[in-house]
């Protein structure tokens, strides 16, 4: 199935309060609906498949030009079945069972099996990487779930979806008829950030705004995506926004206590190995700040803290 504008525009509005309620949209240009992935298609087994004692073996994409071979379909009485199987072998450590298994599930149709087939194939898990196949299961996901409903567990997938999406366009896929195009890069990312209300999407928008790739360069929309993402714990947007309200201009008034107070708050969510460059700019930052300025921040994220345990039910810190 491929998403229409008319189609996307008529979800939109059936969704009404609940979207608008749900959603982020600090500007004043709506969600796009994104236009169908192109040569996005996944096996589509024979309906003899479930009877069939022996393995099929999966078709790669049509006029797909890296067609890639697939691990054999083991036939499953159901998608159900399949994902108890998944669990099962991935318990086991049966990797390439439980590969299998979510290839039927998602072949029947199944949101998780397909966004977990993406995950895997994009990042190595077990099998070799290959992101073209981890493209062509978000595409799916993506065609047909454009209407999930955001906050869900369905919702929160789809979004995460159409970031990957927004990833592999921003940089293409090496040998393959996915090629950089920031206008669709844009598109995914804009409709996960806006519809979706997803942190990573919201930060890859502001990104896209502040070096104006598939859009005009903006900086005010720059750090208002950013101050969403920020604002939901997103530690690169949080430092992102810190430097920005340091820095100042361009629209962007210079807040530079608030600017370390985000700065400081990114440092504590960020992943000393991933994320080495946050502490780094934290550091560089903090030690160029005037003592009072240091001061006004760090009490600013003890009250940021203090806050946030109250609204979590946890002791206060002290």
């Amino acid at each position: 199935m491929r998403i229409s504008s008319s189609t996307i525009a008529c979800l939109l509005l059936l969704a009404g309060p609940l979207a608008a309620q749900a959603q982020d949209f600090p500007g004043s240009r709506p969600p796009l609906p994104p236009r169908a992935i192109p040569e996005a298609a996944l096996p589509d087994p024979d309906d003899e498949l479930a009877r069939d004692a022996g393995p099929a073996t999966v078709k790669p994409a049509p006029n797909t030009p890296t067609a890639h071979t697939a691990l054999p379909l083991v036939p499953f009485s159901s998608a159900r079945d399949a994902l108890r199987a998944w669990m099962r072998d991935s318990s086991a450590g049966n990797q390439v069972g439980a590969v299998r298994a979510l290839e039927y599930a998602a072949s029947q149709g199944h949101l998780t099996a397909q966004y977990k087939l993406g995950k895997i194939y994009a990042e190595g898990e077990g099998v070799p990487t290959n992101d073209l196949k981890a493209f062509e299961y978000f595409s799916k996901i993506a065609d047909e779930n454009a209407d999930a409903i955001p906050g869900t567990a369905e919702g929160r997938m789809v979004g995460s979806a159409f970031v990957a999406l927004g990833s592999y366009f921003s940089d293409g896929i090496k040998g393959s008829y996915v090629k950089p195009n920031s206008d669709r890069a844009f598109d995914m990312f804009h409709y996960a950030a806006s519809y979706f209300g997803d942190p990573d999407g919201q930060y890859n928008l502001a990104r896209l705004y502040m070096k104006g790739q598939g859009t005009t360069r903006d900086a005010r929309q720059a750090a208002r995506w950013m101050k969403l993402a920020a604002e939901k714990g997103h530690a690169p947007a949080r430092a992102a926004f810190g430097e920005m309200l340091i820095r100042g201009g361009e629209g962007v008034p210079r807040q530079p206590v608030l600017g370390l107070m985000w700065l400081a708050l990114a440092r504590e969510g960020a992943d000393p190995v991933r994320e080495s460059w946050i502490i780094e700019r934290h550091d560089a930052a903090f030690a160029a700040a005037s003592a009072t300025d240091r001061s006004a921040a760090l009490a600013l994220v003890e009250r940021q803290q203090v806050a946030g345990a109250r609204a979590a039910g946890a002791p206060t810190p002290r």
